[in-house]
């Protein structure tokens, strides 16, 4: 890897995956013994880094006990990690798979909520943990009372120290990055439903896909723009083109952690300083594999090899 690679965590989680017969009201339902893993976007951004054989930095906000637990969780998996004092307690949150359906409920808690204090040692520590040519990476859900405004104060924040941003969001906050484009922002994920309601129409072609893309570009929103397409796999548009990548489809057992693995592969792929094609190829299959494990486990590396192999890349 060439340039290093911080993920941002504002609201992590400790996330509880288990099973059960049948999940039916006013019954004590009988679970499995739980898969304990830590969570939040760009945890998880790390978490992938790692399993491909590369290495993030994980800045997470953390909170009493579960914090704390959050951290050794983190050490086992051996992602190194920047902890600051967040508000309250880290959050937990978990999955429980009907046996008998294989359907998958997820119960996500809002986590604490921040107050105007917080920000500023938040962004303290990014300073520390930042040096040249970093790529910074933010994703995942902001916590109650961190303003819309977050991702583009993080894109000024770190727009003169020679960093470059990667953001994958949604709601409120994206709508205010593509409303005030960030000079730092390089690249902007979003899924395709963010992408219809930024769009205000349907985008049902991989064409109309990017071609909405290629308006982000033109309005500078970012320097790359990536679209999930689902099991269509992903668009990615820049100032030479647009791209299309797919991967042949596998099983899908959970696609929890999906998205989080696109953006871990592609920056592993941005860090080595590979092609934005090849980035979006490798970041694709390693969404593909995602959906082939367990709630919790990210993408697979042996199973993203294959996939990377067997990716076609289109493009538009």
């Amino acid at each position: 890897m060439k340039s290093h690679v911080l993920t941002i965590t504002l609201n992590p989680t400790v996330d509880y995956c288990t099973t059960s017969k049948g999940i039916t009201p006013g019954v004590k339902l009988r679970c499995t013994e739980p898969q304990v893993d830590p969570g939040g976007g760009g945890i998880n951004v790390a978490r992938a880094i790692r399993l491909l054989g590369g290495q993030a930095t994980a800045l997470v906000a953390i909170g009493s006990g579960t914090g704390a637990n959050l951290l050794q969780l983190l050490a086992l998996e051996g992602v190194p990690t920047v902890a600051f004092q967040g508000p309250g307690e880290t959050r937990q949150s978990m999955s429980v798979i009907d046996q008998t359906t294989g359907e998958q409920f997820r119960f996500v808690m809002p986590g604490p909520a921040w107050q105007d204090h917080d920000v500023p040692r938040a962004l303290a520590s990014v300073d520390q943990a930042t040096t040249d040519d970093t790529l910074v990476v933010l994703s995942g859900s902001q916590p109650p009372g961190v303003a819309k405004d977050f991702p583009s104060i993080l894109a000024e924040h770190i727009a003169g120290r020679g960093s470059r941003l990667i953001v994958d969001t949604s709601g409120p906050a994206l709508h205010h990055l593509v409303e005030t484009p960030q000079e730092a922002l390089f690249v902007l994920r979003m899924d395709g439903e963010e992408g219809e309601d930024l769009a205000g129409r349907a985008l049902p072609t991989r064409e109309d896909t990017a071609a909405f893309a290629r308006e982000l570009i033109d309005k500078s929103v970012a320097r790359i723009v990536i679209i999930a397409r689902g099991a269509d796999g992903s668009v990615m548009a820049t100032k030479d083109g647009a791209w299309h990548a797919v991967t042949p489809r596998l099983p899908v057992v959970s696609t929890v952690g999906a998205g989080d693995s696109f953006v871990g592969a592609f920056t592993l792929a941005l860090a080595r300083e590979d092609e934005p094609e090849n980035c979006l190829k490798l970041g694709t299959a390693a969404a593909s594999a995602a959906v082939n494990t367990d709630a919790t486990r990210l993408c697979d590396p042996e199973v993203t090899n294959r996939q990377l192999a067997a990716c076609s890349l289109t493009k538009l």
